[in-house]
């Protein structure tokens, strides 16, 4: 019988695996498709105004415009870019978030290693001793070494799709870990932004509060020296200590909240609280954005970060139904194995020793107690549920764009009156200090009118500072324009 050459061996090994590759172009289970974007043109069911005005300030919004990739600069504050740039520079969680994405990618990586054979090699060095009594021979047991050294090649056949699906899975998670890096990138500066406007409005709010208790210090001299004259009763002056007091006891408050958005800041700064310097940024200095975009809602589903997690987790449920469905089916690989075989390094490598095998094989699944059909309609159902919650995603960032172009229309409405309000308080309060140190009003109706312009200045303050952060919510509801930076690699999704 004669040996067959080992080149036409190997050349029928390559005629048979390029058969079953080009075979294998079937891949089972549902192929992903991305949910179509709305038809709807609006978010509200009334028009919105073109404009918002308040003071002098007028916002324009401005339907399908694109959205900033840096809109925290319009609010025209260099110390401000200064600490979100820190931020992005120094946040934990951010670089938590970046090194998530790395190990999804590097996962994608190995994944795609099923595509290629696989090349292993093997050596073994053994001493054994041979029983002649289990091989049914007479002659007495011997003792040798046997040394071996291979190298195996095998290759599994994806004919059904199975890797091809799992592969696909490991793109849709490296898709995910790219959207919720980008989302928490986005809430990094939203809070960075929120922090500071919320740090210059309490400061504002102190500053308010100590320029009111220094007008109450003097009306307090005035009235001490009005009951010395006998022209008031004492009981005057103590109404005032008392108002006074009250006044500065709201102080250690306002100065907690200061130092709780400044203890944030450093968190979000990547620096500890004892150790961040944070430049000292004040409410007027900020500049309200005058033109806002609105984008229309076929282009939010494309780019707000967590419409496009939730979108991404979707395309993962779908691969695992290929998965899943690809499991039910026979599964085919090749191995070849080639080495040398001796009792000694010197005869390792000689003629008689030489070793060889091919062959394929088939794993055909037959009954497991219902294992795989279950798992797979175990994968349909967790594709339902991300269906769902992709759903649900597009709807509550449906409703907070509209809850935020709604407060930014009222907004303007109740800036606008509490600066009204302001200046009237102011103009009652001068004229009442005029006729209480002309004995024509009462005390009482001066302290009445303090109270009403410490209350009205908070007010305004605090009125000030929520349409600085409902516009920052604009921003981050409509996606936070990342598309637009030079780092986005690729871009805005297509519509």
């Amino acid at each position: 019988m004669t040996r067959p050459r080992r080149g036409c061996l190997w050349a029928a090994c390559g005629r048979l695996l390029c058969l079953l590759l080009l075979t294998s172009a079937c891949t089972v289970g549902p192929d992903f498709s991305r949910p179509s974007a709305p038809t709807q043109q609006g978010y509200v069911r009334d028009a919105l105004p073109n404009t918002v005005a308040a003071q002098g300030r007028t916002q324009r919004f401005s339907a399908g415009a694109d959205v900033s990739a840096y809109w925290w600069r319009l609010f025209r504050n260099p110390s401000l870019d200064a600490l979100v740039q820190q931020a992005i520079a120094q946040n934990m969680t951010l670089q938590a978030a970046q090194a998530s994405l790395r190990q999804s990618q590097h996962l994608l990586m190995a994944g795609n290693g099923v595509f290629y054979p696989w090349l292993d090699a093997r050596f073994e060095a053994s001493r054994q001793r041979n029983s002649a009594v289990r091989q049914g021979l007479t002659t007495t047991d011997s003792i040798f070494n046997l040394l071996t050294l291979s190298g195996t090649i095998s290759y599994t056949l994806d004919l059904f799709g199975g890797a091809r699906r799992t592969v696909e899975g490991l793109q849709a998670q490296v898709d995910q870990q790219t959207w919720l890096m980008q989302a928490t990138y986005l809430t990094l500066t939203a809070n960075v932004v929120n922090a500071a406007i919320a740090r210059a409005a309490y400061a504002a709010q102190i500053e308010a509060t100590e320029q009111l208790i220094d007008l109450q210090l003097q009306q307090l001299r005035s009235t001490e020296a009005q009951v010395r004259g006998g022209t008031v009763p004492y009981s005057a002056t103590l109404s005032l200590k008392s108002l006074i007091a009250a006044n500065q006891a709201q102080l250690p408050a306002l100065k907690q909240k200061v130092s709780q958005a400044e203890h944030l800041l450093a968190t979000l700064e990547g620096v500890a609280p004892s150790q961040v310097e944070l430049p000292q940024i004040r409410l007027s200095e900020l500049m309200l954005p005058e033109d806002l975009p609105v984008s229309l809602p076929s282009m939010l589903v494309r780019q707000r970060p967590d419409i496009l997690a939730a979108e991404a987790q979707l395309h993962q449920a779908s691969a695992a139904i290929g998965v899943a469905t690809a499991a039910m089916f026979p599964s085919f690989s090749l191995t070849g194995t080639y080495g040398t075989a001796g009792s000694s390094a010197h005869s390792l490598f000689a003629d008689g020793g030489r070793l060889w095998s091919i062959g394929h094989a088939v794993d055909i699944p037959l009954f497991q107690g219902g294992r795989l059909w279950f798992g797979r309609k175990a994968a349909i159902d967790a594709y339902q549920q991300a269906s769902a919650n992709y759903r649900q995603v597009v709807l509550e960032s449906f409703a907070q764009v509209a809850d935020v172009l709604k407060a930014l229309e009222f907004d303007a409405v109740a800036l606008q009156k509490q600066a009204e309000a302001q200046a009237s308080a102011q103009e009652a309060l001068r004229l009442l200090q005029a006729n209480y140190r002309s004995g024509l009003v009462t005390y009482l109706d001066l302290l009445v009118a303090d109270v009403q312009l410490h209350q009205v200045n908070i007010a305004y303050l605090q009125a000030l500072a929520q349409r600085y952060q409902d516009t920052v919510a604009l921003f981050i509801a409509l996606g936070g324009g990342w598309w637009n930076r030079a780092d986005a690699g690729g871009g805005r999704p297509a519509p």
